[in-house]
């Protein structure tokens, strides 16, 4: 464990190559590692052919959709919330541009869980009566050897680098979530890698650690990484922003759209507060 993991926003996009599972933390549209994702999409040469595994997908992975770095997706929901679909995941999805592994959250759970324990898959009732074993061959059945009962064995779930944004960090890669966790305490010890991307470094974390630097493998000082999702209590969601979003993703200037947010200009402004 380093005593100073802090590296760039550009020095921690390259530890993310073509083909790796990349969990992305946060939820629906909070504390979503937006900051870093514009540094993928700002590489001259991104990496490709991407599997996402988020709890939920939002603004930050639509931009992956719509650039054409994604090849498969593992969430339990796709979608802006309130603003409505994720344009450029709906029209990759409706023309099969993608695959869509398709997850609950009892099986991304049981998954985490299998990967936590060191076994290749967690039992459980889950999906038991539904169609979903028709959408998912590839999850199988198994005899409990103690009860006779039929369970799914959901196989444990592998992430080659995850990305969480933190309200605080310190430089050896503790990091403060605030009580919103959605799934990003578990995502961090399910990764082979961690990137760290924070509001605020500090010199050393003590209090109120969730995530350790024992997993720790990058930090990076992000102010607004998180907008135009919202970061509370700093800020709120960009609700003009994604609006923008939404209408140059339905006006097809999508790579219009692109080019303006990786510019240096483009960002958070106190005085965008819808």
């Amino acid at each position: 464990m380093a005593s100073n993991q802090l590296m760039t926003l550009a020095e921690a996009a390259e530890l993310i190559q073509d083909g790796m599972t990349i969990g992305l933390g946060g939820t629906t549209l909070y504390r979503r590692p937006v900051a870093l994702v514009r540094e993928l999409l700002r590489r001259p040469t991104p990496p490709r052919d991407l599997t996402l595994l988020c709890f939920t997908a939002g603004y930050e992975s639509d931009l992956l959709v719509g650039a054409g770095l994604v090849k498969a997706t593992r969430t339990c929901y796709f979608g802006l919330e309130i603003f409505g679909l994720a344009p450029m995941f709906t029209e990759a999805a409706n023309r099969g541009a993608i695959q869509i592994i398709e997850e609950t959250e009892a099986s991304i759970a049981m998954g985490m869980r299998a990967k936590l324990a060191g076994v290749g898959f967690m039992p459980s009732f889950a999906w038991m009566g539904t169609d979903m074993m028709r959408l998912r061959p590839d999850i199988k059945t198994i005899q409990d050897p103690y009860s006779d009962e039929t369970l799914v064995a959901f196989p444990a779930v592998d992430c080659d680098v995850a990305v969480i944004h933190a309200l605080v960090a310190d430089r050896r890669g503790n990091a403060r979530l605030n009580k919103n966790y959605g799934v990003d305490r578990e995502l961090a010890m399910v990764a082979s890698s961690i990137i760290i991307t924070a509001e605020t470094i500090v010199d050393k974390l003590e209090a109120d650690v969730d995530i350790p630097a024992l997993v720790t493998n990058a930090v990076v000082h992000a102010p607004y990484g998180a907008w135009p999702t919202s970061c509370y209590p700093h800020y709120p969601v960009g609700g003009g922003e994604l609006l923008r979003y939404i209408d140059a993703c339905t006006s097809q200037a999508f790579d219009t759209y692109r080019s303006e947010m990786t510019a240096e200009t483009w960002g958070y402004s106190p005085q965008i507060m819808e």
